[in-house]
């Protein structure tokens, strides 16, 4: 496991350097990222650059036996570039062109921001692609963070141009998006423009078009610079990017495709501060974890779906490392916070984790934001935890040198989300919290899932969730078809097959292209208001006998079995989940949106029928399984009890335990 740390040495005084240096290593600390904020340092003038401080700084570094990570510093263009060209500046929804002085001042489409973006990243790689310390570079920071959506003169030609490639001609578009409705019929290309600031609602074909349009345009800009980067570097050095894993505006499997692994910056209590209201039911009681140690579960869920990004291990770029500046209480931290957020971390499959600071800033926005070191270089409380690592190295290598089982699959789709976002129907029917009740249904049963793009690699997995595949086309029709044929369990959930990939409804019955598939068609759909129940009955051991917030009425083909039925008015007599057999697998459409009790008992029910082993994990604790050998984590503040197949244990508060067969 590889501990690294973010440092700034443009912020402190150079005769600070050596011992932040010497104190980093000394602490176990082997890699420093650098550089993702200096633009105005490297190059004070349009192509006059100062590279003497950071030849300095990075030699400091390479002397103390660290390896550098270097980031390109384009998340914040300096003053003279915008005053050269204020067009870069973006254009937000509302129409209004933001100003310099904070970061992400920037449109992404912008051509000369492109030139620019490639001359300081090509000048960054020439000088030190070939330095013997410097193992990778980071591109930008937190793409999709503070600004994504820009709406300005050259993002409506670039949009203008983007659908033209999409579509033969403009009959097509008009046909895909609908616009006979509201009498929207555009007559040319440059009658289309961003959605942004029409009287009314706009059409939701638009808007998605206009999402994807806004996503691609990142993960084009992300290009230039991977470009620029791989002409002047060797092979040996690795390029990542580190996102926002809970933002949601960029389409991350996209992001990810061309880097050589994924990155996310995880800030546990800031998350469960913030976001929690995102991700779980209105009306959910939140477990009642320790106040200093967030939520285990939402921080999980973004480790999973960083994994699932490239199927493969990622890297926490930025870690909390004590209070954060940004949420709503800014909770302070005690001693062993950090340490069981990065066994966490390591366990679920990041390959390093670099914290975030070295040291306090003095000055800016983050001067409330505590790093491993306060602002006069002394410990802070991270710091201790940080040394506790660095003896528990070999026991935490040992433990991640076992193979990580993920035997059930979560598909992840950045269209459907957004189509879900812009027109929910119910309010609070949201994507994420979809899927995030199931992944809580797989951990609260000791199995570790994996979140994955539709296209990923279905063939290790042996259950697969869609829980919402709102959107479909005849690909994915064919993927989940194929999937099920060759043997795996497929589940679809509620809504599936409404639209097709043009943010349209279906001419077929519901499901859909999927009607074939889950052998049984949605003769009726309710939204469900708070305290409205409709009753079931079920044969899947202990399913909670309610429908609530939404309920589908099926009607079974023959030969489709009925896992669930509804007892009284409307649905009576209806199925509510339904299961038939599919070539060497089966598949199994869930009726209802599930509380997370319900979905524990229906993944219960699709593992046993997998012979997959199961635990029953108490709330609070979380447990993962590599190898043989089980991390048990307690993120409460009493102590826990875990029955296994060989012994029972106790886990102190806020601490972990190692169990082995």
């Amino acid at each position: 496991m590889k501990l690294g740390v973010c440092y700034y040495p443009e912020h402190w005084s150079e005769k600070h350097w050596e011992t932040d240096a010497k104190e980093m290593r000394e602490a176990g600390i082997s890699i420093v990222r650098i550089a993702e904020f200096a633009w105005a340092k490297m190059e004070k003038e349009e192509g006059i650059y100062d590279w003497d401080w950071l030849d300095r700084s990075i030699e400091t570094l390479a002397t103390a036996g660290h390896q550098i990570l270097l980031c390109t510093p384009t998340a914040a263009p300096p003053a003279w570039l915008i005053s050269a060209h204020p067009d870069i500046l973006p254009v937000d929804e509302q129409g209004r062109r933001r100003r310099f002085g904070s970061r992400r001042h920037y449109c992404p489409n912008n051509k000369i921001y492109h030139e620019y973006s490639k001359k300081i990243t090509r000048a960054m790689a020439e000088r030190y692609g070939d330095h013997p310390s410097v193992i990778g570079w980071q591109i930008d920071n937190e793409f999709g963070c503070y600004f994504t959506r820009c709406y300005c003169e050259t993002c409506t030609t670039e949009f203008q141009n983007w659908l033209q490639k999409k579509y033969a001609s403009l009959e097509e578009l008009n046909e895909r998006w609908g616009t006979i409705f509201w009498s929207q019929t555009y007559n040319s290309w440059g009658q289309i423009e961003p959605y942004n600031l029409t009287v009314a609602e706009p059409n939701p074909s638009h808007v998605l078009d206009y999402y994807r349009f806004a996503s691609d345009s990142w993960v084009d800009y992300q290009q230039i610079q991977i470009d620029a980067l791989r002409e002047n570097i060797p092979s040996t050095q690795f390029i990542t990017h580190n996102v926002i894993a809970n933002l949601n505006t960029i389409d991350y499997h996209d992001l990810s495709r061309n880097l050589d692994f994924i990155s996310w910056d995880s800030y546990p209590t800031g998350y469960a501060e913030m976001g929690s209201q995102d991700i779980y039911a209105p009306d959910e009681k939140i477990p009642a974890y320790a106040h200093d140690l967030g939520d285990p579960l939402l921080t999980g869920f973004f480790h999973t779906l960083s994994r699932g990004l490239k199927q493969a291990p990622f890297w926490i770029m930025e870690h909390q490392t004590g209070a954060i500046n940004w949420s709503e209480n800014n909770t302070g931290v005690r001693p062993g916070a950090l340490r069981l957020w990065t066994w966490q971390a390591a366990a679920t499959g990041a390959e390093a984790v670099v914290y975030f600071r070295w040291k306090a800033s003095r000055f800016g926005l983050e001067q409330h934001h505590d790093g491993l070191r306060k602002h006069d270089g002394s410990a802070d409380t991270g710091y201790a935890d940080l040394l506790t690592l660095k003896a528990e190295s070999q026991e935490l290598d040992d433990f991640i040198a076992q193979p990580l089982d993920t035997p059930v699959g979560i598909l992840l789709d950045y269209d459907t989300l957004w189509a879900m976002e812009m027109q929910p129907h119910r309010k609070d029917f949201a994507y994420m919290k979809h899927l995030f009740v199931f992944y809580r249904a797989c951990k609260a049963l000791g199995i570790e899932p994996d979140i994955i793009s539709p296209e990923a690699d279905l063939g290790r997995y042996k259950i697969l969730l869609a829980p919402n595949t709102f959107m479909a086309d005849e690909n994915l029709a064919q993927i989940l078809d194929d999937f099920s044929t060759q043997g795996g369990t497929l589940m679809l959930g509620v809504r599936s097959g409404f639209k097709d990939i043009n943010n349209v409804v279906t001419e077929e019955p519901l499901p859909g292209l999927f009607c074939e598939l889950i052998g049984a068609k949605v003769i009726q759909w309710h939204s469900l208001p708070p305290k409205i129940v409709y009753s079931l009955q079920s044969e899947i051991p202990d399913f909670y006998p309610e429908a609530t917030f939404w309920a589908e009425a099926l009607e079974a083909d023959a030969g489709t079995k009925s896992l669930a039925n509804y007892t009284d008015f409307p649905f009576e007599s209806s199925s509510a989940i339904t299961e038939k057999k599919h070539g060497d697998g089966k598949v199994v459409y869930c009726g209802i949106y599930p509380e997370l009790k319900q979905a524990k008992s229906l993944m219960r029910h699709l593992l046993a029928s997998e012979n997959i082993a199961m635990l029953d994990i108490p709330e609070g604790l979380t447990v993962i399984q590599r190898g043989k050998k089980l991390l048990a984590m307690n993120f409460t503040e009493k102590n826990l009890h875990l029955d296994t197949a060989f012994g029972e244990y106790n886990i102190s508060a806020r601490d972990f335990t190692i169990i082995e067969e």
